[in-house]
């Protein structure tokens, strides 16, 4: 699976969006963590979650894997539109380094 991807779901009219991206943290440490952004194609992301730490990037990428499979069965199929969010992500990371919390 790959360590960035997208999806999308149009319900009503309205095109959703959540970005995922697994990422190393800080320190050389082996632990990696999950990064979403969620919201409006096409608008800032309305949520920005991590999850983890995870010990090592295939245990990041089993998670993210049963997440993507759980938002399939939700109506949300995988999208090859390049990231929108990617400075709000990294934003994200950058809070988790320094144990802050990003709504």
């Amino acid at each position: 699976m790959a360590r960035s991807l997208s999806l999308n779901r149009q319900c009503l009219g309205l095109m959703t969006r959540i970005e995922c991206s697994v990422r190393p943290l800080t320190g050389d440490n082996g632990l990696w963590t999950l990064l979403f952004a969620a919201g409006m194609a096409g608008e800032q992301p309305s949520a920005l979650k991590a999850q983890g730490p995870f010990h090592g990037p295939l245990a990041a990428e089993a998670v993210l894997e049963a997440i993507v499979d759980s938002l399939t069965l939700h109506g949300y199929s995988l999208s090859d539109d390049p990231q929108m969010w990617a400075v709000h992500l990294q934003r994200q990371l950058r809070a988790q380094h320094h144990g802050l919390r990003i709504i």
